[in-house]
């Protein structure tokens, strides 16, 4: 049964020459998880729009979409609201009030529920979400996880019969984005039809049946997820999104079944003759001079709330890129923010370049010496478009090119696009210490390689850069070690190759396909080289 078509849909927004969303056509049946992927401003997140009436933008929409067999617009607000639920982004921008338990209940209070109903479906749903030991507790004092599972049950509460997800687990650490997704997959086999735009394709791509592909606003592929990987093997752009065991075994074969999980990757390994399981690697060498430490640290936001940072100690030394990861609410961005003075520590002692923080003076600490990128970039951004937020900064001696920009919006952009207009106001500074806090956040595959050459050049340049983040295949490609954050400090540091292995969940998914067979292979570009440097079996064809 259909529970969704799509007709020939077109969609323009307005002072826009070319639409952002041409001639898509599809089907969905019921019951179906479907992902939708493709490059940051292809129109993901357009579509989406389009098929919540309460979220439709302005524009030019031309073609038709039914759900169940009537045109959407001609949904009554009712059925609207109840029966195509829609989980965003960021999390904050849907909650509407303070306590969880109203929060649940909010969607069916305006539908005029019986109070003997809503009492039984929201302690049903708190149950299924395990939201029952924080249900009477403010939604401010939430984690960025638990509000997203807040919003997922409060969508719940009102049995929709479609769940639209776009990019639900972009805020989240990867135990709190598994029990996430987890959720939605078993809801999934309830029977309830999933549609979801992630970034993060590892575990939802085994979930799905189906996959389609945008590109420039066009659907370029819709089938099962081997077959549509297949199509996309000669589109650098697409592929690099996909599992990291599907690029492996695409760079190693030229036809067959293409492996989708982990355990289907190990199975693949298993072909091949292990003689070398190792890449020999040269010992870290980090400079003798430190850019920031941390010597006992602590901080509160109130004073009889809790400590945020407790007793941390951390050396990081110039010239090296250092990754920080760590739960939701740990205390990551905090520690980030009191580097930068942004927060005033009780206790203990921050240096950056062998210097107390207290010891700069007006301002001294943001001219040519600090710079911090927040975790919400679009805050920096105070004109109308992107030539005036450009203004006296030299464009050409960045290390990537924003002049095709300069005549948008900055909200116009797509998320990789805005985090290189926020990095290129940074950058004006001229800092020796760069502090970014979530970067790829909402960017896709692609982006996030050119963001990870941008770091590399910045590096060369001689500049010393921490990010905290969730982004695991980012910090294993481009730091030069990572730490790991937990109760209030950094437990544990090392080399990404030190790092990630041996970990379950603060890992890539290549260091746990690999483990059994390679001793430190953690990104694509490792596996690829130590199958290469082993044969396959010889009676495996």
């Amino acid at each position: 049964m259909e529970l969704l078509t799509v007709k020939n849909l077109s969609f323009t927004y307005p002072l826009c020459d070319v639409p952002a969303i041409q001639n898509i056509s599809f089907s969905i049946q019921k019951g179906e998880f479907i992902v939708l992927c493709g490059a940051t401003g292809c129109g993901k997140s357009t579509l989406l729009q389009l098929l919540k009436p309460e979220l439709i933008p302005n524009g030019s929409q031309n073609g038709e979409i039914l759900f169940k067999d009537t045109p959407i617009q001609k949904l009554s607000p009712e059925i609207s609201a109840s029966q195509i639920g829609y989980v965003m982004q960021k999390p904050e921008q849907q909650i509407v009030t303070d306590k969880v338990w109203h929060e649940m209940a909010f969607g069916l209070e305006n539908l005029n529920t019986p109070v003997s109903v809503i009492a039984k479906r929201t302690a049903e749903m708190a149950s299924y979400f395990g939201v029952g030991s924080w249900y009477d507790r403010s939604t401010s004092e939430l984690s960025g996880g638990q509000k997203q599972l807040l919003n997922l049950s409060a969508v719940m509460v009102m049995c929709p019969e479609l769940l639209i997800l776009d990019e639900p687990t972009a805020q989240l650490d990867p135990v709190s984005a598994s029990e996430f997704l987890t959720a939605v997959r078993k809801l999934n086999q309830d029977g309830l039809t999933v549609i979801i735009v992630e970034h993060r394709l590892e575990e939802v791509i085994p979930m799905c049946d189906r996959i389609m592909m945008m590109k420039d606003g066009k659907m370029i592929a819709f089938d099962k997820p081997e077959k549509a990987i297949l199509s996309v093997k000669n589109s650098p752009d697409l592929l690099c999104a996909m599992p990291s065991v599907s690029r492996l075994y695409l760079e190693m074969e030229s036809d067959g079944i293409c492996p989708l999980t982990i355990r289907q990757g190990r199975e693949y390994l298993a072909q091949y003759d292990i003689t070398q399981r190792s890449i020999p690697c040269e010992p870290y060498q980090h400079s003798e001079n430190i850019a920031l430490q941390f010597e006992e640290v602590f901080f509160r936001y109130q004073r009889n709330s809790p400590d945020i940072l407790k007793g941390m100690n951390l050396t990081i030394y110039e010239n090296e890129i250092f990754c920080i990861l760590g739960e939701n609410g740990s205390g990551k961005s905090t520690a980030l923010k009191a580097s930068a003075d942004l927060l005033p520590i009780y206790s203990g002692k921050i240096q950056v370049f062998g210097k107390k923080l207290k010891s700069y003076k007006k301002g001294a600490l943001y001219q040519n010496c600090l710079a911090m990128l927040p975790q919400d970039v679009q805050t920096l951004f105070l004109r109308n478009t992107v030539r005036e937020e450009l203004e006296g900064i030299n464009t050409g001696q960045l290390p990537f090119d924003v002049e095709k920009l300069c005549d948008r919006h900055p909200y116009d952009l797509s998320g990789g696009e805005q985090q290189l207009l926020a990095l290129a106001k940074v950058l004006h500074a001229n800092p020796k210490l760069l502090l970014l806090d979530e970067p790829t956040k909402g960017i896709d595959a692609n982006s996030k390689l050119q963001l990870i050459q941008i770091l590399r050049k910045l590096k060369e340049n001689g500049m010393t850069i921490i990010i905290v983040t969730h982004d695991m295949e980012l910090s294993a490609e481009c730091a030069d070690r990572c730490g790991m954050f937990f109760h209030g400090g950094i437990v544990s540091t090392g080399t990404p190759k030190e790092f990630f292995t041996g970990n379950y969940f603060y890992t890539t998914p290549v260091s746990r396909m690999t483990r059994d067979y390679f001793d430190n292979a953690v990104t694509v570009g490792d596996a690829v080289r130590l199958c290469k440097l082993n044969r396959k079996k010889e009676n495996i064809s």
